[in-house]
């Protein structure tokens, strides 16, 4: 994410944590199902960045899953440390792939590496999404910023992911959408 961006986030997140500090507040529970859906969610997609690491050839995909998976534990890490202080049930997470050698999947096997950046690139949209609804649902004002930090994370991954795929030529672009009875720009 650009400086000028991260600059004006922690300045906005400051401001938000000295309006109202009421972190000794006990978590309600859907301030903690919250947590466990989003931890859930986000130790499945480390499973999944461990099996695009170990399909991709590709130097700059692999850079970026990488740098996906650095986010996700980071977020694993401030989650469970939360859960745990806050006596919320953490479930048990998947187990982590082994590493292997990309040349050994089978290529009927593999996936490309159009199919694992545009699997990444959902992921983020629904996080955000997923983070969102948590943040605006939040009375703690630490939850609150917590999720909103993790929703700003992904959208920085994605607009990451939609750049690389845009170069590529991997980019899913939808349909223009003209209302009907709209002139139609290619006749006129």
């Amino acid at each position: 994410m650009a400086s000028s961006y991260g600059k004006w986030i922690e300045a906005s997140v400051k401001v938000l944590k000295e309006l109202n500090d009421n972190s000794k507040d006990p978590v309600h529970v859907g301030e903690a199902m919250a947590c466990w859906t989003y931890l859930a969610f986000v130790e499945s997609i480390i499973a999944y960045e461990e099996v695009g690491l170990n399909m991709t050839l590709d130097k700059d995909v692999k850079k970026f899953i990488n740098d996906a998976y650095d986010v996700a534990n980071s977020h694993i890490k401030e989650m469970t440390t939360l859960m745990r202080n806050e006596g919320i049930p953490i479930a048990s997470s998947p187990a982590h792939k082994p590493i292997s050698d990309p040349r050994s999947v089978p290529v009927g096997a593999r996936m490309s590496d159009e199919e694992l950046m545009n699997t990444l690139s959902i992921n983020f949209v629904y996080a955000g999404d997923m983070c969102a609804a948590s943040a605006s649902q939040c009375l703690r004002t630490d939850l609150g910023l917590m999720f909103l930090k993790f929703q700003i994370d992904k959208f920085s991954l994605g607009f990451s992911a939609k750049e690389m795929m845009k170069k590529r030529g991997w980019l899913k672009v939808p349909p223009a959408y003209r209302p009907p009875g709209s002139p139609d720009p290619e006749n006129n």
